[in-house]
C-alpha cells in the first residue's frame, strides 16, 4: 500500500492545480479576453506546479519502492529519462487544456472531435512510454519491482488526472 502521508501530500500538490486560474476566472483585458500579464502568470503558475508534482511523484516512489543502494544507483537515472520524456508528453497535454479553454465558448463539433482525438492520442502515448519502461526497468530491477513502479506512476497520473478533470468544465452540448 502507498505511504499514506506521502500520497496525501502528492494530492495536496495536485490540488494546488485547481487554485490555478483557468477558464474566465483569470483577470480579463478590455477586449474580453485574458490580458497578457494574467496568461503569463497562468503559465508560470503551471510550470511551477507541474515541477513540484514531479519532485512528489519522485518522494512517493522512493517512500513506497525499496531499493538496494546497488538497484538504487541504477534505477534513478532511468527514472529521471522516463519523467523527461513525459514532460513532453505532458506539454502537449497542457497544450490542448489551453486551447480547450481559448475556444470553449466558440466549441464547433469539429474542434470537439480534434479535442477527443488529441486527448485520447496523449493518453496513448503516456501508456505507451510507460509500457517501454518496463523491460527497461526491468534490467535493473525485479520484476515485481517494476511491477510496483508501474502501478505507483499510473496511480499518481489518475491522481493528478482526477484534479485536472474537476477543473475543467465539461462541452456544452447544448449551443
Amino acid at each position: 500500500m502507498l505511504n499514506k502521508t506521502v500520497l496525501a501530500t502528492l494530492v495536496a500538490a495536485s490540488a494546488v492545480l485547481c487554485s490555478a486560474p483557468m477558464f474566465g476566472q483569470a483577470a480579463q483585458s478590455s477586449s474580453g479576453g485574458q490580458s497578457e500579464t494574467a496568461k503569463a502568470a497562468t503559465d508560470l503558475d503551471i510550470q511551477m506546479v507541474r515541477e513540484d508534482i514531479r519532485a512528489h511523484r519522485k518522494q512517493v516512489l522512493a517512500a513506497n519502492l525499496t531499493l538496494t543502494p546497488d538497484e538504487a544507483t541504477k534505477f534513478w537515472p532511468i527514472y529521471d529519462q522516463y519523467i523527461q520524456e513525459t514532460i513532453k508528453i505532458n506539454d502537449a497535454r497542457w497544450t490542448l487544456i489551453k486551447d480547450y479553454e481559448a475556444n470553449y465558448d466558440k466549441m464547433s463539433d469539429q474542434m470537439a472531435e480534434n479535442y477527443m482525438k488529441t486527448s485520447a492520442r496523449v493518453d496513448q502515448q503516456l501508456v505507451a512510454l510507460r509500457e517501454k519502461y518496463v523491460p527497461i526497468f526491468e534490467k535493473v530491477v525485479s520484476p515485481k519491482k517494476t511491477a510496483l513502479w508501474y502501478q505507483i506512476d499510473r496511480r499518481l497520473d489518475l491522481v493528478i488526472n482526477l484534479q485536472l478533470a474537476g477543473m475543467i468544465p465539461v462541452v456544452d452540448a447544448s449551443k
